[in-house]
């Protein structure tokens, strides 16, 4: 993905302290208006999860190989994915050649 940032594989997702195992697909992008790192995507079906959610979002910490952050879990889509996202520090490296400050010009 070149325009894109993300992470495919095994994560652990904290909610109220129970750990889930889980697959996930994100990615994210920094937007330039607001100045920040979204990052999103979705969790594979997960009974547990599901049975704890039933249908409901909730505020929870996603741990990937690669780092942690606090994210939002969303309801499901129709194929009962759950949906992720999360503001700044995502739990995955970021690749991207991020813009640098510009150099003052010599005058």
């Amino acid at each position: 993905m070149p325009d894109e940032d993300g992470y495919r594989g095994a994560a652990t997702l904290v909610i109220d302290g129970t750990e889930f195992a889980v697959d996930v697909d994100l990615r994210g992008h920094l937007q330039p208006i607001d100045g920040y790192y979204h990052w999103y995507g979705r969790i594979a079906v997960h009974d547990g999860l599901a049975g704890l959610l039933n249908g409901r979002g909730r505020a929870g910490e996603l741990r990937t190989p690669e780092g942690v952050a606090q994210c939002e879990v969303a309801d499901p889509d129709p194929w009962g994915r759950y949906r992720v996202r999360g503001t700044s520090t995502p739990p995955f490296k970021v690749f991207a050649d991020l813009p640098s400050p510009a150099a003052p010009y010599a005058i």
